[in-house]
């Protein structure tokens, strides 16, 4: 199932479009929202007008069991894991990549994904009162409301530091509040086919109507990767700064990155070079990862794990991962 045609994506998308595509919901909640419906992918296609669903899928990876036949990969302390090729469309490795899982901080990519198509990099973003956070581990910048910086500098303390009252200024800043831009979320998540999901904030703090997959991560990543200043500020160990409070004075920040990759703390197989990702822990979430990569010859994947048991292990299972590249 690595090599997948056009015939097939064709053939696929009809599958899924009748329902054979089963994705498990987690046990550790009771959903209000429907967490069970069951969404495919490419249920989008079928009420594309003068598109046909063949082409919809033709460039993306696209699976529906589990791939790890042939592979060596220990993922048994995740729940969830997948590779995928992004220029031949293959996937390497599968496992529950249509389980809807909490995926923690991993949210901020779809956060910085609508940052990055609806805003300006130069746009000065204020601090409302509610980018005050309470959780009790949630990480935060420090944010006070009249606090000011631009999106450029708010995107980097959301992927680099995970801060979570910088993804409420986001939210404000393009939506007007975080409802808003969680209807934007759900809106831009759609639109690229990543059916089994639904967003209620900008940063991945637990709530139970919270959810995503493996497989929609990658898409959502995917379309990430397009914008080269997303790579550039995945790809950055560390940042420094200067924003300022609501009496025009300077607060100066500085950032590094969470990735264990970047950070010389976890070492990728020898042939692969990780440019970037983002990380994501809650106790409902576990351990999750995402990352964009490169082989020698410069080709890019995608590599996604869910709700592993510990950071160490984390990064045990993900090098494994990579070794399938």
């Amino acid at each position: 199932m690595k090599c997948i045609n056009r015939f097939i994506n064709l053939s696929l998308c009809i599958i899924l479009l009748s329902g054979s595509l089963c994705a498990c919901g987690s046990k550790e909640y009771s959903f209000a929202y429907d967490r069970n419906r069951n969404n495919s992918s490419f249920t989008v296609a079928a009420g594309m007008k003068g598109q046909n669903s063949e082409a919809f899928a033709s460039d993306l990876c696209i699976t529906v069991d589990d791939v790890v036949e042939g592979t060596t990969v220990d993922m048994s302390m995740a729940t969830a894991a997948g590779l995928f090729d992004i220029n031949d469309g293959e996937v390497l490795y599968a496992k529950n990549v249509h389980e809807k899982l909490n995926p923690a901080s991993l949210t901020k990519v779809l956060t910085a994904l609508c940052a990055l198509e609806k805003g300006n990099l130069d746009d000065v973003l204020t601090a409302s009162e509610n980018v005050i956070v309470n959780e009790s581990g949630a990480v935060k910048l420090g944010l006070q409301a009249g606090d000011t910086m631009t999106l450029d500098q708010a995107l980097h303390a959301l992927m680099l530091k995970s801060a979570n009252d910088v993804a409420i200024m986001i939210a404000e800043y393009l939506a007007g509040s975080v409802e808003g831009f969680s209807e934007m979320m759900n809106q831009k998540a759609q639109s690229i086919g990543a059916t089994n999901s639904h967003f209620v904030n900008p940063h991945g703090l637990t709530d139970p109507n919270h959810y995503t997959t493996v497989y929609d991560l990658y898409l959502i990543c995917n379309e990430a990767v397009k914008y080269d200043k997303f790579i550039e500020i995945i790809h950055t160990p560390s940042y420094n700064s200067v924003y300022h409070d609501r009496n025009g004075k300077e607060k100066e920040f500085s950032l590094s990155t969470t990735n264990a990759y970047l950070k010389n703390e976890a070492f990728a197989p020898d042939n692969v070079t990780v440019i970037g990702g983002k990380t994501g822990t809650t106790s409902a979430a576990g351990s999750c990862l995402i990352l964009y990569s490169r082989d020698q010859a410069g080709n890019p994947y995608i590599s996604v794990i869910l709700q592993s048991s510990e950071r160490t292990v984390l990064y045990q299972e993900m090098t494994g991962l990579l070794g399938e590249i």
